[in-house]
């Protein structure tokens, strides 16, 4: 028996992958984070399966869940949102898994923030303007951040920034970054991305907090903050570059090997 922890991503049934719907399809139990998965993805349960709404649960309800499975000998499909690697709370449920001696395996899914991108098409990292994307959130009622992860070290890296779980923190994180991004830095709010009722904001560091208000947006938001989402001019790659040589793709002809003369 194993528990699948799978990513189900970030709101389209379709952006499941193959791996994670095969197993839903087949775990006689599936227990799934109701406020964020589609109902649409637990529906490919196995006809008599237990299928159940975490939302409500504790982490002891749940975990007890498995333990049952477990004794029955049944799979459990543990189904988050996004990819379960981030902000999936499942290192919580893994640990008491270990206690209890109980297999499990992870499926990755698509993140929001990729998702988020694919929407927008854009590219999160463009040459010379950005080349690293930050995950992260500032600091709200669920958990303190830790003391060399606070929005103001991170910022003054001026990367892209993609930050969850922080839609009524705007006016902390507008002062925070505007000192390293500038008022008018391009700032995406992304509502449901994926989802039928997804919204996007394009907004800056200035008027994110006003353009959210009106649009009276609570939660379910994740902000993305950089110089990409304002950017037309930016010079082209070197990887498909005519003139850039690689391991692929030589700028010449390798010369054939020079043969010793056997006379």
């Amino acid at each position: 028996m194993t528990v699948y922890f799978i990513g189900a991503g970030p709101g389209a049934p379709d952006l499941i992958t193959v791996r994670g719907l095969k197993l839903i399809e087949r775990c006689p139990v599936c227990l799934y984070a109701g406020s964020l998965v589609p109902e649409e993805i637990v529906k490919a349960a196995p006809e008599g399966a237990l299928v159940r709404d975490t939302a409500p649960m504790h982490l002891d309800e749940i975990v007890e869940e498995m333990k049952a499975a477990h004794e029955r000998g049944e799979d459990v499909a543990r189904v988050h949102s996004g990819d379960p690697s981030i902000y999936g709370a499942i290192a919580e449920q893994m640990r008491r898994l270990d206690a209890l001696g109980i297999d499990y395996d992870v499926v990755p899914g698509v993140p929001a923030f990729a998702a988020t991108a694919a929407r927008l098409k854009t590219e999160l990292t463009l040459p010379e303007i950005a080349q690293t994307v930050i995950i992260t959130r500032t600091e709200m009622k669920a958990s303190s951040m830790p003391e060399f992860e606070t929005l103001e070290i991170l910022g003054k890296s001026r990367a892209t920034l993609a930050i969850h779980l922080s839609i009524r923190n705007l006016p902390h994180i507008r002062d925070t970054l505007a000192p390293y991004y500038g008022e008018d830095c391009p700032v995406i709010v992304a509502y449901r991305s994926t989802w039928p009722d997804e919204l996007f904001i394009r907004t800056t560091l200035k008027d994110m907090a006003d353009e959210v208000r009106k649009a009276k947006i609570t939660r379910t938001a994740l902000l993305m903050v950089g110089k990409v989402f304002g950017q037309a001019e930016f010079r082209d790659s070197d990887l498909y570059n005519s003139g850039f040589s690689h391991v692929l793709r030589n700028r010449g002809k390798k010369k054939p090997a020079k043969v010793e003369s056997q006379d």
